[in-house]
This record gives structure tokens, C-alpha cells and sequence, in this order.
């Protein structure tokens, strides 16, 4: 019998309070009519932004949660993971891909390394030397700017030009994924304006959407991009119009939470704006770049 509600193995961190990683990933895909099945990396009291955060890694739990959803014969429409603690979570997630790859299967990789030109503490050059093996198992990938960089083994620009940012997209191309998004790219034109920047290989078109800065920073707005992507996907949206959607979502997450006297380490209010997701397709931003 037909099953009407895709499934999506969503293999990310979960943390009890703060709207990131798993909290963000499973309300999202819930409201978009996909079936979130989570493979915890981790558990934290909160995500990481706050100090003296509870962390409990699972890696050592996650190769027996694997086997029983083996012998369940399982199957994902999707298999999507971001945040990895350790060079074993990685190689883990990597025979996750292998062991469920079914035909026609969506495979998003989040390769969260860094932000800002930096790395993030935690991590070392041998995490990202792995992540580099793992980005070509996937389908898609959606890395920030300093993650681009750092999976290409170059310097973090403070400018890049057009044909330096599609000469990158094309490089990461290469190293497998057919779909290539890059957050956070600045414009050398405008001020207070970033875009991003996608291509398909299939089709080899690039696409551009330009998001406009506020002066405030949200944890699991990139869960938020990388998610809704990964169900626009599913819902089967063409490329620029999955784009303008996760750009639109985000944003207005951004601008629904910026007006309150409000932590921002607490995240974009989410409860505000999940309903936009089965709103019909608006007037589209996107371009051809």
C-alpha cells in the first residue's frame, strides 16, 4: 500500500532548550508534511551558545539504534544530517548513507564547521578533512561561506567576486554533490546585503537570492535554510523556487524575532511563522546568476 507521507532520517543534535538542530528540524518538516525520524548525535541541556551547556555524546549509541531500524527494514525518503561531533560520527553517517540508499533518494549534508571566517572550537582540521569525504555521498549540500572555504582549503575572503564564488561552487561540484547552496555570501556591491548562491550540475544554471542583513545573530537559523530546503526538495519545488522559500522562511523568522526585547541566543520565535510553510508560492526573488 501506498504510504502518502515521505519519511526523512534526520541525523542532528538535540538540545533541550535553545531553537536549534533537532527542535527546529522536526517542527519544520512536521508542518511541511514529511515524517521526521530522529538519529540523536548528541543530547545537550542547551545548544551551545550558553555556557556550562550538558552534553551527552551518542556516539557509542548510535551504531545500536542503526541495527534495530535495520532489522525494521526501514526505509527514508531522505537521509539529511548536520552538526557531527567526532571524526566516528562521521564515518557512521557515512555507512548510514550506504547501508539506506534506496533509488531516487534525497541525501542533504549541513556540513556545519564554521561561521565567520572561523572554525568552530571544537573542531579540528582532521573533522573537516572528513567532512570533505562525506560531502560526496550527498545530493545536496548547504554550506556557509566559511564552510566552503574550509572544504575547499582555501583563505576565508573578506571580498569574492562573482566569478570567485562560481569558480568555488564549481570546485565543490566536483568532489561529488549535484546541488551546491552557499549561505552568506556577501554582496561587494551593496552594504548590509548578503545572497545565496546556488548551482545544479544536472542543469548547470546558477541561481542567486539576496536576503537583506539585520544586526542580529539567531542559533538554528541555518537548521531553519537547510530544512526547509530539504522539504521543498522533497515536495518537489524546482531549485530557485526551493531557494527563495527557505530564504523567505528564514528572513521572516529573523524580522518576526527582532522587534522584542528577547535573548537571541533563544533562536527565532518558530512558533510565529510554521504556518507560512503550506502557504501557496508567492511573487519569487530568485535570479539566474
Amino acid at each position: 500500500m501506498h504510504i502518502p507521507v515521505q519519511k526523512v532520517a534526520a541525523i542532528h543534535d538535540l538540545s533541550g532548550f535553545g531553537r536549534a538542530s533537532l527542535t527546529v528540524i522536526i517542527p519544520i518538516l512536521s508542518r511541511m508534511g514529511i515524517q521526521v525520524c530522529p538519529l540523536p548525535t548528541a543530547v545537550l541541556s542547551t545548544h551551545s551558545k550558553y555556557s556550562d551547556f550538558h552534553f551527552v555524546d551518542l556516539t557509542e549509541q548510535l551504531p545500536p539504534m542503526i541495527e534495530h531500524w535495520k532489522k525494521l527494514n526501514l526505509d527514508f525518503n531522505a537521509i539529511y544530517s548536520g552538526f557531527l561531533g567526532s571524526h566516528r560520527q562521521i564515518e557512521i553517517v557515512q555507512n548510514f548513507i550506504d547501508e539506506f540508499h534506496r533509488e531516487d533518494q534525497l541525501v542533504v549534508v549541513d556540513p556545519v564547521l564554521g561561521d565567520d571566517g572561523r572554525i568552530y572550537t571544537p573542531l579540528s582540521q582532521n573533522h573537516v578533512k572528513e567532512m570533505r569525504s562525506l560531502i560526496k555521498k550527498a545530493n545536496v549540500i548547504t554550506p556557509n561561506l566559511t564552510e566552503a572555504s574550509l572544504l575547499l582549503n582555501k583563505k576565508f575572503p573578506a571580498h569574492i567576486s562573482n566569478q570567485q564564488i562560481k569558480d568555488w561552487v564549481l570546485e565543490l561540484s566536483e568532489r561529488g554533490p549535484q546541488i551546491i547552496i552557499v549561505t552568506s555570501v556577501p554582496e561587494s556591491r551593496q552594504k548590509n546585503i548578503t545572497s545565496v548562491i546556488a548551482y545544479n550540475k544536472k542543469d548547470q544554471r546558477f541561481w542567486k537570492v539576496a536576503v537583506n542583513y539585520l544586526p542580529a545573530n539567531y542559533p538554528g537559523t541555518g537548521d531553519a535554510f537547510a530544512s526547509v530546503i530539504t522539504g521543498s526538495l522533497l515536495q518537489g519545488d524546482s531549485l530557485p523556487i526551493a531557494l527563495d522559500r527557505a530564504v523567505r522562511f528564514t528572513s521572516m523568522g529573523v524580522r518576526a524575532t527582532f522587534g522584542y526585547d528577547y535573548n537571541t541566543d533563544q533562536g527565532i520565535l518558530l512558533e510565529r511563522i510554521l504556518d507560512t510553510l503550506v502557504a501557496p508560492v508567492q511573487t519569487s526573488s530568485y535570479e539566474i546568476f
